[in-house]
């Protein structure tokens, strides 16, 4: 009886971990979202799979402990990493109304990691996630977050900066932060990222705040060492300025 939580990381396939395609391979069952459902079932065609749509995240858990229950393996997948506003929490969470299971989780490549990489290498040094979703976090805590994540000189990761509820939802972040930041900073964005059709764009903060960004999208907003290095965004660790 066991449930192990899997990221599959930004785009499955190539980005899936050795861990993850072993724990994919062994198990009974796969459970997820719609979409990362279709990430694996064509590397496993023979396994029974269990999808549900977007926000019925907790009927999904419920349904992994449950089959779990029954003697079955279950993954339980997700995107990027299951401990990266993936579904790791929650099924540990929904395990507590059941009797007791295994439960194991096992990470991947998170859009962060991911998306820095088509970029350069803008995390080399201390940064910040912040998810732009309000779903569940208000608002005026995200403008918190961001504004204290701006003062403190961190490289910032945005997620879901915009979906078609909240199509402003990256400029009202970009106009926070240029109370903090110059307007010159060094700034990028990836769309799809380990996906047919991935796409980096690299801009200044002040044109970040008119960029066409959806779901599928991951921003990052360098700090005050940030610099274009041939052609691409990377924020210096600092071990040639510490000299030798």
């Amino acid at each position: 009886m066991k449930v192990t939580v899997i990221g599959l990381g930004p785009g499955g396939g190539p980005d899936l971990t050795g861990r993850a395609r072993a724990a994919l391979a062994a198990c009974d069952l796969i459970v997820g979202y719609t979409a990362y459902i279709d990430l694996v079932k064509g590397d496993f065609p023979e396994k029974e799979m269990l999808s549900t749509g977007m926000r019925r995240e907790v009927d999904r858990c419920r349904a992994a402990v449950e089959a779990a229950l029954t003697g079955k393996d279950v993954a339980v997948v997700c995107s990027g990493d299951a401990g990266v506003y993936g579904m790791a929490g929650l099924i540990y969470e929904v395990a507590q109304d059941y009797d007791p299971i295994e439960i194991e989780v096992i990470p991947g490549i998170t859009a962060a990691c991911g998306g820095a990489a088509v970029l350069g290498a803008p995390l080399t040094h201390d940064f910040a996630v912040i998810s732009l979703s309000d779903l569940l976090t208000p608002w005026e805590k995200i403008e918190g977050r961001l504004a204290a994540a701006a003062r403190a000189d961190f490289v910032i990761c945005l997620y879901n900066p915009a979906s078609k509820s909240r199509p402003d939802y990256l400029r009202r972040a970009c106009d926070i932060l240029l109370r903090e930041k110059d307007p010159d900073t060094v700034c990028g964005y990836v769309r799809n990222i380990g996906r047919p059709g991935e796409e980096g764009v690299m801009c200044p903060l002040s044109r970040l705040r008119d960029a066409q960004v959806d779901m599928f999208t991951t921003v990052f907003i360098g700090n005050s060492q940030t610099k274009w290095l041939g052609g691409r965004m990377v924020t210096p660790r600092g071990y040639l300025q510490r000299g030798e």
